[in-house]
């Protein structure tokens, strides 16, 4: 791979950013080892290595140091990824879950050595069941993904308890995309049903496909579009008539904590996203977090080991004969798990104020954009607004052009083409962190690209110019992919 890059007005060859050191050069010097050396292995298994280069400690600091300035992240400005709650996360919850005598528990201690920990782990759950108003949690989960997959197991097992096979599933066109994997996971087929014309479902649709063979209905509430779902109650009415279960997608909590009761809503199942709502850094890859609380009916089939309280002891219990089983090595992602406790032991009752600055600031986004760019649905949004192409297309310019036009003034580009009803989405999720004179900034860089698409849209279609890497052939990605390196 070969070509220039263009970085704060210069242009680069490729090999002056990238290709660095000389045969010789060192950065650090190896003790002498005191161990015997190791037999040689065979030359047949050796290889030839990799092809590491000789570097100073200079250049392996410039190095990184440069990566991480050319990186973008939170604290380096707004991330408004719609239906992520990409959002500033406390640092002091970092120090938290640096404490040595958390950050160096061995997993394996016995419970006499672990109540700190344990005790932490059952007050989130406690803290987790009274935010969603059901009976019981678990904190095993690694992630959402992993919570929907727990859901559908704890589906699965109640109908087995009850001696019922039901192998269908219902799934909205509005549900998170991981949704029908892990219902087709538990052997359910899932069912599409699609959104009303206002966005949210109605519940004749619903009972058109409920029936004795059908599992019940995942919803993703507030929905994907950013809409709450308010035939919740009467679906889930219609569901658990047919002797169905609800799951509910908790992983846009983030506009509804402290204002929705889960449990009265009908929900039998609903999982969180801790590392979206509950102040752990988001993406990369990094691990997460995604507990489920469950009704009083499916709390025997709860994932094992459970974190109880005995007397004023806390303890790991295996002891549930009807539980879907172990679903992570050990019990979760602890560190996850302490600064989600944290971040709700810090604001308490504040929990309502996060919500409340979630949707407040998605909705004067809406109303500050929505005669520059076509919104998706009318009405109020929640967490998150969306926007369609429908006024691009006619100007030559699409939204992704829009999203590659934010990068140079300054923005992470938001969700786009997702969720795949809305024809060419644009999804804002603000958050509840953003002050309103970051919000202004996003809005005025929002309407000067719309204003650029109109008299001159080869701005749009040239962007990125500010960035390391140039607009990139994605196409030509995808069908010929480089996987070996450098070329």
């Amino acid at each position: 791979m070969t070509g220039d890059y263009a970085s704060g007005g210069l242009v680069f060859k490729e090999s002056l950013l990238w290709e660095k050191g000389k045969k010789g050069r060192m950065a650090f010097s190896m003790p002498l080892s005191d161990v015997p050396v190791a037999e040689a292995l065979p030359p047949a298994m050796a290889g030839d290595g990799p092809d590491f280069p000789d570097l100073s400690e200079l250049e392996v600091v410039r190095h990184y140091t440069r990566l991480s300035q050319w990186n973008y992240g939170v604290d380096s400005g707004m991330y408004p990824l719609g239906s992520c709650t990409m959002k500033y996360n406390p640092k002091i919850h970092e120090k938290l879950a640096a404490l040595p005598g958390f950050a160096t528990a061995h997993p394996l201690l016995p419970e006499s050595l672990s109540q700190g920990a344990l005790g932490l782990m059952f007050e989130l759950q406690e803290m987790l069941k009274a935010i969603t108003g059901l009976d019981a949690a678990s904190l095993q989960p690694a992630a959402g993904a992993h919570g929907e997959l727990c859901g559908m197991m704890l589906f699965d097992a109640c109908f087995k308890a009850r001696g019922e096979k039901r192998t269908k599933i219902i799934i909205p066109d509005t549900a998170h995309g991981t949704n029908p994997a892990s219902a087709a996971l538990c052997g359910m087929k899932p069912l599409s049903l699609r959104s009303g014309p206002d966005g949210i479902l109605h519940a004749e649709d619903v009972a058109a496909l409920m029936d004795e063979n059908t599992a019940g209905i995942m919803i993703t509430n507030p929905n994907t579009l950013g809409l709450f779902e308010t035939n919740f109650a009467a679906i889930a009415a219609i569901v658990h008539e047919k002797g169905g279960l609800v799951y509910c997608d908790g992983a846009n909590m983030n506009a509804v904590m402290g204002y929705v009761d889960m449990k009265r809503m009908g929900v039998d199942v609903v999982h969180f996203n801790l590392h979206k709502t509950f102040s752990t850094p988001h993406g990369g890859g990094g691990p997460g977090a995604g507990p489920v609380c469950v009704t009083r009916e499916l709390e025997p089939f709860l994932p094992v080991p459970r974190v109880v309280k005995k007397d004023e002891e806390f303890a790991l219990e295996t002891d549930f004969p009807g539980s879907i089983g172990r679903l992570h090595a050990f019990y979760g992602n602890f560190g996850v798990l302490l600064k989600a406790w944290a971040y709700i032991r810090t604001l308490g009752d504040d929990l309502k104020r996060v919500s409340e600055l979630a949707v407040l600031n998605a909705n004067y986004i809406r109303e500050s954009l929505k005669d520059e760019y076509n919104l998706a649905y009318e009405g109020i949004c929640m967490h998150e607004c969306v926007f369609s192409d429908k006024g691009l297309k006619a100007l030559g310019v699409t939204t992704l052009d829009v999203a590659k036009r934010l990068i140079d003034l300054g923005f992470h580009p938001p969700t786009v083409y997702f969720p795949l009803v809305v024809s060419g989405s644009l999804m804002v999720e603000p958050t509840e962190t953003e002050s309103v004179e970051e919000l202004n900034r996003f809005i005025e860089a929002m309407k000067r690209i719309r204003k650029e698409a109109e008299s001159e849209p080869e701005t749009l279609l040239q962007s990125p110019s500010r960035t390391v890497v140039g607009r990139l052939d994605e196409t030509g990605a995808a069908r010929n992919p480089c996987l070996c390196g450098g070329m």
